[in-house]
């Protein structure tokens, strides 16, 4: 009797535990980091430890860099970005992490918490990423993934999953295309070509077959 009550309290401790939100906490940062609270005008400057609240914007400025933990995933904010947490809830065994991605860069390691799963979104103003366990980088016009897959959209409807040593980006008509899909469009008479994707950059062999 004992044990199942002491077992009952244990399943009980960590249903509570796994329903409290999440936080995003500044981890740590280098240069000037600055937030403004939702409704508030005024900037201040950012300290390590501080808790981040919902719709906060956060601001990096030149050669500046900020690490913060969100739920459990990592995010690095590249010097010159701007960018506001938009939800951060724990619901039905999934933390889920929006993000408005204004300007700059980010790069996301999305894990998920014991027991549960992560839905993570990042919206620009031309695409969102979705993604649920994974990492990647990401600006306002383009993604590359470093591990997992990222299901990429833009406004229109277009969508690609781009896959770790990958990338993608928004053409000027608002498309998300993806890099070998530029290049065919590019050499669309290339007879035989194979083109290979690696991570940092495409590296190119190309085989012409004669006629």
């Amino acid at each position: 009797m004992k044990r199942t009550f002491l077992l009952l309290i244990l399943l009980t401790a960590a249903v509570i535990v796994f329903a409290q939100n999440p936080s995003a906490v500044i981890k740590e940062f280098t240069g000037t980091v600055e937030l403004k609270q939702n409704g508030s005008s005024n900037w201040t400057p950012a300290r390590a430890g501080v808790e981040i609240q919902k719709s906060t914007i956060v601001s990096t400025g030149f050669r500046s860099t900020a690490i913060l933990t969100i739920g459990n995933s990592t995010l690095t904010v590249h010097p010159l970005t701007r960018l506001s947490l938009e939800e951060l809830i724990n619901q039905n065994q999934t933390e889920t992490v929006d993000l408005k991605l204004n300007t700059g860069r980010v790069r996301v390691e999305v894990a998920p918490p014991s027991g549960g799963r992560t839905s993570f979104n990042v919206q620009s103003p031309s695409a969102t990423a979705s993604v649920r366990g994974t990492s990647f980088t990401m600006d306002p016009n383009s993604i590359q993934v470093q591990t997992g897959a990222v299901g990429y959209s833009s406004y229109d409807g277009s969508a690609v999953t781009v896959s770790a040593g990958n990338e993608s980006y928004v053409d000027a008509n608002g498309n998300v295309v993806t890099s070998l899909a530029a290049l065919e469009a590019a050499f669309p008479d290339m007879s035989g070509r194979r083109a290979v994707r690696v991570t940092g950059g495409i590296e190119i062999n190309i085989t012409l077959t004669s006629e």
